[in-house]
């Protein structure tokens, strides 16, 4: 195919999840509820948070900010998707793909970046709980989230450079539903072996060590429970964690899912389709999994309902 100039190249085209007519309405109407829900679950949380000062604590912090990630993952890609559905049209600008791919990126690795935090703040409390309130100050965690999102804008603007830099050929069908970093460099007519190298390496980097520092995490809060002597101490210090450790293996499980998937299957359209697991499904599971296994954001909900009505 004949190469052109990136500053020629005026839009892409998202393929989507079907080319079905008939399925239009229904992937439209599902996926309208599901951003809804993501929405408000996770700006329910904000409230509660924000409204009790009883839960103005590191925990809650992290919380907070974990829940608007949430909600700007799903709103980096849902909203184009639904009006491309609603107007039957495929198409994205290229100013338009390199912004969705620059921030889909950059709440990617910053809820990868949060879930870690959260894992450090659950080893200072159950580990060292007489010094948590100095090493887990205002200030000292406020830090964590702004390191935490300055290294994933970093990364994410690395990323859009990168595709910047490229040239594609005349054929810029996206096989996906948004501009997804992997898709668009199939699509390059450049030589992209040091991109590949680049994403693999910042991968390993912002995945595998925050994972691993989650694992070291858990290893040490199991480590420190067992030591409890009675049963009823055991559960309590391990309900207290689950919410965030069944949070850390959607988010991850499925991340781990869509890679595997895109490599066993030949099929870009189906791994498209295993992605929605963790853009679409995994933010608006989140919010549940933490109101449902937390008295305090409940109370505070209920609260918030009664006064209202």
């Amino acid at each position: 195919m004949k190469p052109q100039n990136l500053t020629d190249v005026s839009e892409f085209l998202l393929l989507g999840l079907s080319d079905d007519p008939d399925m239009q309405p229904l992937l439209f109407g599902l996926f309208l509820s599901m951003y809804l829900v993501t929405v408000l679950g996770n700006l329910l949380i904000i409230l509660a948070v924000s409204s009790n000062s009883h839960l103005h604590t590191p925990m809650y912090f992290f919380l907070s900010n974990l829940s608007l990630t949430d909600v700007s993952f799903s709103t980096t890609t849902i909203p184009k998707m639904l009006v491309n559905l609603q107007t039957h049209s495929k198409s994205i600008t290229y100013a338009g793909c390199l912004t969705q791919l620059t921030f889909f990126s950059l709440f990617a690795f910053l809820e990868s970046l949060l879930l870690t935090v959260m894992a450090y703040d659950w080893l200072v409390a159950i580990c060292h709980p007489l010094h948590y309130l100095v090493i887990m100050n205002p200030r000292f965690y406020g830090l964590l989230v702004l390191v935490s999102f300055s290294i994933s804008l970093l990364t994410s603007l690395l990323h859009c450079l990168m595709v910047s830099q490229l040239t594609f050929c005349e054929d810029v069908e996206v096989p996906h539903f948004f501009c997804e970093l992997s898709q668009l460099l199939n699509l390059s007519c450049s030589d992209t072996f040091i991109n590949n190298i680049l994403i693999y390496f910042i991968g390993a980097i912002l995945g595998g060590v925050p994972l691993s520092g989650i694992i070291y995490s858990y290893t040490q809060i199991t480590s420190s429970i067992l030591r409890v002597s009675s049963s009823d101490g055991k559960y309590k210090a391990f309900s207290t964690c689950g919410s965030h450790l069944s949070v850390v293996c959607l988010f991850y499980g499925t991340g781990l899912g869509v890679y595997l998937s895109s490599t066993v299957s030949s099929s870009h359209r189906k791994s498209a389709v295993v992605s929605v697991m963790y853009t679409v499904v995994t933010p608006m599971l989140n919010p549940f999994i933490y109101s449902l296994r937390n008295k305090d954001i409940k109370s505070t909900l209920w609260r918030i309902i009664i006064k209202k009505a």
